[in-house]
Parts: structure tokens; sequence; C-alpha cells
């Protein structure tokens, strides 16, 4: 009886595709953030008779075979790259990426990682900072007698102190690009890992070699559409129920199966 193990590998995926769902759904307002997708593939299947295979002693050639699939497995969880909405806050650290690219951070270890959220902090060192501490590169100091700052599209930090008119550039921050996006490793806090399937990271300043450009006082929302969530989560919730009613099924026609006398 295969229909068991290969409902057992549909309500697998369906349980993985809701993990997935729930996940974007929490991550609704998180900043910078990307709704995933998981994606599936057909499990290999059991030639009972291989296409082409001879069924007579004439030599006729059977047309299509008889192949019985034995389920389904997970290959992905893609990131959808869509650019999310800006929302305007006014903050003079509040930068929001127009198009691709990431700012590169300095992890406490010393590696780099790469983060969309734009809701950056001064450290009590007047580092330009993540909500989490992270100073983000090229290492920005800003002089504690700064009264307002501005930092244009192509990054540009610049000071403004008492007493003078002209600003003072501070420095210019940079964004990250890969050739593969949705290959970097996510690992929390809105932050991601260059892998060998991202390539490595083209850093440039924004505006240049394809990247995006900087909004200060606007942030990047999410991208989660809320709606269609909620339509692939009953999708994904009627197809693992379906798979549990083969299951049901199953069992009923082995349980007849036992009772013959």
């Amino acid at each position: 009886m295969r229909a068991l193990q290969i409902a057992a590998t549909g309500m697998t995926a369906q349980q993985t595709r809701v993990e997935v769902i729930s996940n974007n759904l929490a991550n609704m307002s998180t900043t910078g953030y990307n709704a995933r997708r998981a994606e599936f593939a057909d499990l290999h299947y059991q030639q009972v008779t291989a296409p082409g295979a001879i069924s007579a002693a004439d030599g006729t050639v059977v047309p299509t075979g008889i192949q019985i699939g034995l389920g389904v497995r997970p290959t992905a969880v893609s990131v959808n790259l869509q650019q999310g909405s800006l929302s305007q806050t006014g903050g003079d650290l509040d930068l929001a990426i127009e198009g691709p690219g990431y700012l590169e951070v300095t992890l406490p270890s010393g590696g780099a990682a790469y983060t969309r959220d734009g809701a950056l902090k001064r450290s009590a060192d007047g580092q330009i900072v993540t909500s989490d501490g992270y100073v983000v590169a090229p290492g920005i100091t800003i002089p504690a007698d700064a009264k307002s700052l501005t930092i244009n599209a192509s990054g540009e930090v610049y000071a403004y102190f008492a007493g003078q008119t002209a600003p003072q550039l501070l420095g210019q921050l940079t964004l990250a690009g890969f050739t593969n996006d949705k290959g970097l490793e996510a690992t929390g806090s809105n932050l991601f890992l260059e892998t060998a399937a991202s390539g490595s990271a083209t850093i440039a300043a924004p505006g240049q070699s394809g990247l995006g450009t900087l909004r200060q006082g606007y942030l990047e929302e999410s991208s989660v559409d809320a709606v269609r969530e909620i339509t692939d989560l009953i999708e994904a919730q009627r197809g693992y129920e379906l798979n549990a009613k083969v299951i049901t099924a199953a069992d009923q026609m082995l349980g007849a199966t036992a009772q013959v006398r």
C-alpha cells in the first residue's frame, strides 16, 4: 500500500509550507523583511513498466508504461526579492534602500554580514550601528557636538555643527550586491551571510554597479502580502487534510483486506 507513504510525504510537505507561511505572517512588521516561499518537487518513480519497453513477442512497444510516483519532497525555501514599500519616519539615521543592495555590518567575530534593515542607531562611541550594536561599514563616527546629520542618496554622511554654515563630510556608506541574492544565508536579526551560492559581495557606493540608492528618513517595510499569505495558508491546510484522508482511506482498505476470509 504505497498510498500510506505517499500521503505521509504530502502531509510533511504541507506542514513545511504552513511553517514558511507562519514565519512570513509573523514578520509582517519586520523592517526590510522579504517573504519566503516553499518549493517542492516530486520524488522518484517506480518503473513498473518502462516507457518504450517491448510488451509482446512481435516487438510491440509500450507507448507510455507504468510509472508509480512515490510522493513529494521540499527542494527550497526561496526569498521573494520584491521591494517593500517605504515608510516615512523622519529619523536622521533611518535609511531605506531603493533598489538592490545590502548594508554591510561587522560582526563581533570580525566577519561581515549584510542587512536591508536601515533602522540605524548611534553608539556611545558615536559610531553608526544597527539595532543590535553591529558597526555599519565602513565605520563612520559621528562627533559628539554634531547638531544634525544629512545622508544623501549616494551614501555621503554630512554633519552640521553650531556656528558653521557648511556641513562636514564624515564618510560615505557603501552597499553590497550579490550575483544570487537568494543564495544568502539568513541568520536572524535581519542579517544575511555570504555563501558559495550567493557569490562574493560586490562593494560599491549607492547608485553605482547596479546597486540602489539611499533615502534618509524612511524605512523599508516588510514585503509580506497578508491576503496572499492567508490564501496560501487555506490552500496548504486543505492539502494537508486531503493527504490525511488518503491515509484514512488506505487504512480502511488494509482493514478490509485483513478481514477477508
